[in-house]
């Protein structure tokens, strides 16, 4: 499966919505379900579905501005 599939699952899955995701699709601050105990759990389902290492330094809002910014960060930490 695509990581971007697999990203998009793991956003439904975690959120707890029915959701389609486009690049364009605003994540935080713009779903209501995705507040900081979401970033957490989605950071984490990524690392262990993904094999990634992702580090508190790493992090920032701009990454999840949109599912196209989340989806480039993830293929940035696939691809190290």
């Amino acid at each position: 499966m695509p990581h971007q599939q697999l990203l998009a699952d793991i956003l439904r899955s975690v959120l707890q919505i029915d959701k389609q995701f486009t690049d364009d699709t605003p994540l935080l601050g713009a779903i209501p379900e995705f507040d900081s105990m979401a970033v957490i759990a989605v950071l984490t389902e990524l690392e262990e579905q993904l094999g990634i290492q992702i580090n508190d330094d790493e992090i920032s809002a701009e990454i999840f501005e949109n599912f196209g910014q989340l989806n480039n960060f993830v293929t940035l930490k696939q691809a190290a």
